[in-house]
């Protein structure tokens, strides 16, 4: 009997039918997630700074100290950068100072523009780079001479840099340096040649002999006075007509000298001086001007009437031999 309870039993096992399940071979149970046991798992940082809230423990500190450092930083990187830029500012507005004359040797001199019986001998201080490359003076686009030429009523119409080489024979207008050789800026002649040429504007004014003659910037006249009497200028200096003693090229018992006119300087670095105070300087010179320039045209009227008068008393004289 007990062997046939076992044979039902193993028959009954194999007979009934197991639920569906994902039980398989594979036992897929094993690969399905399960949530962890354990807590989740903290940074050794954060957990060591839980586990010891004590402000001397070490890696508390090495906390404390990072954002520290970083804030060290940052605040610095402002100072650093705020200091470095107005060094940069510096260094772009260093001045210039003397340059050879092998420094712009490439470039040409600018011959004057020179006739004799002039009513104005411009003296400039010397050709700038631009003036030297493109041949005609004062052609920078900054430099204002040719603009208070015109508003100034020194020429009747406004002219151009191109039109230099004309001046003498359509306005009376002379043009010259008391430096020939180009450079950038002032600041980079020496006071020596610059006195140097002081004797050379007296000898133009000896053969050209013009009525006046116009200093065009303050450095200028400062050079000549300088080599006339041997100290500075100082407070004796002042714009516009100067004393007939100071007249140029002085011819003793035959010419009383070109009369000197002092202006400002036209170069558009020169701001010490505001429009409006340039333009009442050379209004005075376009003022006297403006009257020499019209007492010659009556003086051309009257000698063309005088020559004219004095045809027709020729023709008469030989009507009547006839």
């Amino acid at each position: 009997m007990e062997p046939e309870a076992q044979i039902s039993n193993a028959g009954d096992n194999v007979d009934a039918p197991k639920p569906a399940t994902f039980e398989g071979r594979l036992q897929l149970r094993n690969f399905m997630y399960s949530a962890p046991q354990q807590p989740i798992r903290r940074s050794p940082r954060f957990a060591a700074a839980s586990e010891s809230p004590s402000p001397s423990s070490s890696s508390a500190t090495t906390v404390t100290k990072s954002p520290s450092s970083k804030k060290r930083r940052q605040t610095q990187t402002p100072d650093e950068s705020s200091s470095s830029s107005p060094q940069k500012k510096k260094r772009n507005r260093q001045k210039s100072g003397y340059a050879p004359p092998s420094t712009y040797a490439h470039l040409p001199e600018l011959p004057d523009a020179v006739a004799p019986n002039l009513l104005v001998f411009f003296i400039g201080l010397n050709p700038g780079i631009e003036t030297a490359r493109t041949g005609h003076a004062y052609a920078h686009p900054s430099n204002l001479f040719w603009k208070l030429l015109f508003s100034s009523g020194v020429t009747p119409v406004p002219c151009r840099a191109d039109e230099d080489r004309q001046m003498p024979e359509r306005f009376s207008l002379g043009l010259t340096n008391i430096v020939a050789r180009p450079s950038r800026n002032g600041a980079e002649l020496s006071k020596q040649e610059m006195d140097d040429g002081v004797s050379l504007l007296e000898d133009k004014a000896r053969k050209w002999r013009p009525e006046s003659m116009c200093v065009v910037g303050k450095s200028i006249w400062e050079s000549i006075w300088r080599v006339r009497h041997g100290s500075p200028v100082g407070k004796a200096f002042k714009y516009g007509w100067q004393d007939e003693s100071e007249n140029m090229g002085i011819i003793k018992g035959e010419w009383a000298g070109a009369k000197v006119f002092v202006a400002t300087s036209t170069s558009g670095l020169a701001a010490s001086m505001s429009p409006a105070e340039k333009q009442a300087v050379w209004n005075q010179l376009g003022s006297w001007v403006k009257t020499r320039r019209a007492e010659r045209e009556a003086e051309k009227e009257k000698e063309a009437e005088k020559k004219e008068s004095e045809t027709e008393q020729v023709e008469a004289a030989a009507d009547a031999d006839s």
